[in-house]
């Protein structure tokens, strides 16, 4: 009982941490009727329509197929890290940065596994860097993407306009650094794949992705959606189900709690709009060092109509600390559980890379 509990602190933190907040801003605003007007029901259904679909694509083993299929065409090292590190940074702007992370790190581990370790590092933190940076190009990248594009209402033009160009210069920062690293040798570990691939399966969470889409992009009512992909799941595939990440759900409602209690008290209101009028970018970007960013952007959406900045900073303060982002986490546990792994090392290169993108993006965005 005490593992589980200690495992479930060590996991959950940030969970943990909202549901105490929570509570304690419910000493301040009694409950209420009031407080269901706090929940955003839309960005919760979408993001769970979203978790479902993907989860779905990685069950009919499509990302492997994919990942594997680059590996076998790369031949060098250099090349191979090249590819893999695109390949976390596109295709987070539509799974979302966590769930590359997940798929893609172990296949980078295994794939390099007579690789030194710097290269091992080096790959492993340049995917994290590139999942995080690669997903705050659309509204479904990231969960605080889909939470402000709707919060804000926010239209799709106005949106890729703000992302886009800090993206562009992530991807050059990004791939920069692979090209200019020395990573001589050829790839020796093998490719081949023990998962099976469903074209069947893909195909069909293909379409449950695309209907997701239509829900994100406001063409279809996002509460017909999660109805038709709960219905879907119940009657053909339950185990999706329990590859839903409801901890974050829950993370969502939390703060969804703690932001309106806060918006209901004059003082702390006026308080913390003061701080941010004006600085939404940094304010948001620091706050994301210390809870990390999907937390911040629930926090400090209530007290700004500066979208923009709370856009561009959260998604920048992604890069940083260690739990800036929880899928720099997600990562650093993936290749902590690898033999032979140099946490001490990992750390020191993760840091100094985030840092140093972390300053130049946030400089190149202030004077867009």
């Amino acid at each position: 009982m005490k593992q589980k509990l200690a495992a479930f602190l060590r996991e959950e933190p940030v969970l943990i941490i909202s549901g105490i907040l929570a509570i304690f801003s419910m000493l301040a605003v009694p409950p209420n009727a009031a407080y269901i007007d706090y929940i955003d029901f839309r960005t919760l259904g979408i993001l769970f329509c979203l978790m479902a679909a993907v989860a779905g694509l990685t069950e009919a083993g499509l990302f492997d197929r994919v990942a594997r299929l680059l590996a076998k065409r790369s031949g060098t090292l250099k090349r191979l890290n090249l590819l893999l590190v695109l390949l976390c940074f596109c295709t987070s702007m539509l799974i979302t940065n966590d769930v590359a992370l997940i798929t893609f790190v172990p296949l980078t581990l295994l794939m390099l596994g007579g690789a030194e370790e710097r290269c091992r590092i080096f790959t492993v933190v340049m995917e994290t860097i590139a999942a995080n940076l690669g997903s705050m190009l659309t509204p479904v990248g990231n969960p605080q993407n889909l939470y402000l594009y709707s919060h804000y209402e926010v239209g799709v033009g106005e949106f890729f306009a703000v992302t886009a160009p800090v993206w562009i210069a992530g991807l050059i920062l990004t791939a920069g650094a692979v090209l200019v690293m020395r990573l001589p040798g050829e790839v020796h570990a093998s490719t081949e794949s023990s998962a099976t691939f469903s074209g069947k399966k893909a195909a069909i969470y293909g379409g449950m992705f695309l209907l997701c889409l239509l829900a994100v992009f406001r063409v279809l009512h996002w509460g017909i959606v999660l109805a038709v992909i709960i219905l879907f799941l119940l009657l053909f595939n339950r185990r999706i189900f329990k590859k839903v990440d409801y901890s974050l759900l829950l993370t969502f409602c939390f703060f969804f709690l703690l932001v309106g209690n806060l918006g209901k008290i004059p003082a702390v209101e006026q308080w913390i709009s003061s701080l941010l009028q004006g600085h939404e970018l940094w304010a948001s970007a620091a706050v994301s060092q210390v809870i990390s960013n999907v937390p911040a952007a629930l926090m400090l959406s209530g007290f700004t109509e500066n979208w923009k900045g709370l856009l561009l900073g959260t998604n920048i303060g992604g890069l940083g600390t260690l739990i800036a982002s929880m899928a720099s986490l997600i990562s650093f546990r993936l290749y902590t559980r690898g033999e032979g792994a140099k946490t001490g090392k990992y750390l020191l290169v993760f840091t100094g890379y985030n840092v140093l993108f972390l300053a130049v993006l946030a400089v190149f965005s202030l004077i867009l």
